[in-house]
């Protein structure tokens, strides 16, 4: 760490900031003051200058942490909040500030050191340092780890993810992937694994919006013999099959309310109970968790607890769509090629530039999986084609930019996304699930459709005819 660090913990709670302070200190930083209050705080910070502050939100006296973020802003001076939850209001307020991390009590020492070990990188380097890192790792041919050899792309966007994957990989500390569908989060919560020290342990993958309600919580937590009429035998469950590994949490912003309060406790306790059971399970499970939502809205709307969000959100990595690393669709088209000519036995090939561009002038809004979709059947129809709808569908990607000139600005990413489901189901004659159906075009399970298209609004009659 070179020459240690001086920090200032602001902190109105005695037990709380002398727990800090010993945490701090044994990990070899140098605490300069502890106040509790913003004025006490400033008269700190005029005199011994600290490297880094540590902020909670409510104080002694009318002033807040918000209020003494403000002035650190100011002064260019690093900090992050460390808080019990807040409400809506305050939340926003504390985006506004900007801080370079946010911790949730209560919080294991570890979570403490490695989000501030993470700020203080991020406040050292910048994040244009980091692009410009990666870059240079591309440019000068340094050969990443396998793991990241496996994801594909060269854009700063892209560089900047894996980067960050790099830096929170070789610790336990919970990362939450979030993103579009189709960019690839399960690609990066599978790097997180092999680039860390569990790399030998089970790397065990949970779709949430798969799992039956009625069955959820005995597949993640087990159950016992004749817990429920069908329990005919003991089940270990998801965490107990993760131990010393990874549990990656698909589609996170599915979960159950329920199941969420259980999630949370596995989470703070490191422990478990099997349904129908009465002995708690130690585990030892390192959390990934990703989501399409935005689960800032999830929680204001009530449907996601803020204490699970913020537990889960020690360390986010936000996965751009491939409309933001264009750049990258020729190299991940050249890799699907490639795949797809291997496993039918053709020879690979290159595009021609009209159709190239028609690719990168694409809207995407099935992302890279859209992507892959459409060169598989691009390798099995052949790529020089003059009816280019049989891969796009009906509309080009320049009709449709010459019939909705704005459209790019104004649509979401949710009007997109159910756009292309029915799109999807009605090119598949309403079929939701077996061969030739929709659930296969989009590669994703029945059960995910279903939830996806209940979420969207999507009913039989708006992609079936009528008879």
């Amino acid at each position: 760490m070179g020459v240690p660090k001086k920090l200032l913990i602001v902190e109105d709670e005695f037990i709380e900031a002398e727990n800090l302070e010993r945490v701090l200190s044994k990990a070899g930083y140098v605490i300069c003051g502890t106040a509790r209050s913003v004025p006490a705080a400033l008269s700190i910070l005029d005199g011994k200058k600290p490297d880094f502050v540590l902020i909670d939100v409510f104080l002694k006296g009318p002033q807040t942490g918000i209020d003494l973020a403000r002035t650190l802003r100011e002064r260019g001076i690093p900090f992050l909040y460390i808080s019990a939850n807040s409400d809506r209001a305050t939340l926003d307020a504390i985006k506004d500030t900007h801080p370079l991390g946010f911790l949730v009590k209560p919080f294991r020492e570890r979570d403490v050191l490695v989000m501030l070990e993470i700020a203080l990188y991020q406040h050292e380097h910048g994040q244009e340092a980091m692009i410009r890192r990666g870059l240079t790792a591309v440019q000068s041919g340094l050969k990443e780890p396998d793991a990241v050899d496996a994801i594909i792309g060269q854009s700063p966007s892209l560089l900047q993810v894996l980067e960050y994957v790099r830096i929170v990989a070789p610790t336990s500390t919970s990362v939450l992937i979030m993103g579009e569908s189709g960019t690839g989060k399960e690609r990066i919560a599978q790097a997180l694994h092999e680039l860390s020290p569990r790399r030998d342990h089970p790397f065990i993958k949970v779709n949430c919006a798969a799992l039956p309600l009625t069955l959820i919580e005995s597949i993640l937590f087990g159950h016992e013999k004749g817990a429920f009429t069908d329990a005919i035998a003991q089940m270990t469950g998801k965490f107990e099959q993760a131990e010393k590994g990874t549990l990656f949490l698909d589609e996170i912003g599915e979960m159950p309310m329920g199941v969420q309060v259980k999630l949370l406790r596995a989470l703070q306790e490191k422990e478990i109970e099997r349904v129908g059971g009465r002995q708690t399970i130690k585990v030892d499970v390192r959390i990934v968790a990703a989501t399409n939502r935005n689960l800032d809205k999830e929680v204001e709307e009530g449907r996601f607890r803020l204490d699970l969000y913020y537990r889960l959100n020690v360390f986010p990595i936000r996965v751009p769509s491939l409309r933001e690393r264009r750049e990258d669709i020729p190299l991940l088209v050249r890799h699907f090629i490639h795949r797809f000519c291997g496993q039918t036995d053709r020879l690979p090939f290159e595009l021609p530039p009209q159709l190239s561009s028609k690719l990168s002038n694409h809207h995407w809004p099935g992302n890279i999986r859209e992507l892959e979709n459409l060169v598989q059947r691009m390798v099995l129809l052949g790529p020089d084609r003059q009816d280019t709808g049989l891969y796009f569908g009906d509309q080009t990607p320049a009709a449709a930019q010459q019939a909705h000139p704005e459209e790019e600005e104004i649509k979401t990413w949710q009007e997109y996304e159910r756009a292309y489901i029915l799109y999807v189901l009605k090119k598949c004659n309403g079929k939701i699930s077996g061969n030739n159906s929709a659930a296969q075009f989009l590669n994703l399970a029945p059960t995910t459709l279903a939830s996806k298209m209940k979420r969207l609004g999507i009913e039989r009659q708006h992609y079936c005819s009528p008879l």
